[in-house]
């Protein structure tokens, strides 16, 4: 299976709940994916940070349990889970410097690997050029 695409955390949850927070660019890359029943990717690790939104509090303002968030991700455009591999953790480290947040490195790392652009509103990531992303 191949993608183009790596979503961010937030996105996803952006795109699962409130599209509209997503970029006009944003946006347009899953409505044409979801158009063209193209998959895209996320890190395993998106798993963890949006189970750890909803425990922490997010659950409220989502209004969604997390097996319905989780569900919602077999919709098109059709999310690909990629594991973390031995590949992706040694990248992991040589990104430690530029990023702080485990999961961010986690996720910069499983696109860099895979040769994939990331989805990503995150400002860090953006600006560390690590990734070719699409704000």
């Amino acid at each position: 299976m191949t993608f183009r695409f790596l979503l961010d955390t937030h996105i996803v949850v952006w795109w699962l709940t409130a599209p509209r927070k997503l970029s006009s660019e944003q946006l347009g890359v899953l409505q044409r994916a979801a158009g063209a029943n193209e998959n895209v990717a996320i890190c395993a690790m998106t798993l963890i940070e949006i189970a750890f939104m909803l425990r922490q509090g997010g659950r409220a303002r989502l209004r969604i349990p997390l097996d319905e968030l989780l569900r919602q991700m077999d919709r098109p455009p059709y999310m690909h889970i990629l594991p973390i591999t031995r590949e992706i953790a040694s990248d992991v480290v040589s990104i430690t410097g530029a990023l702080r947040e485990p999961a961010d490195c986690t996720i910069v790392a499983t696109a860099r690997v895979h040769g994939l652009r990331l989805l990503t509103s995150d400002q860090r990531i953006i600006q560390s050029k690590l990734v070719a992303v699409v704000e």
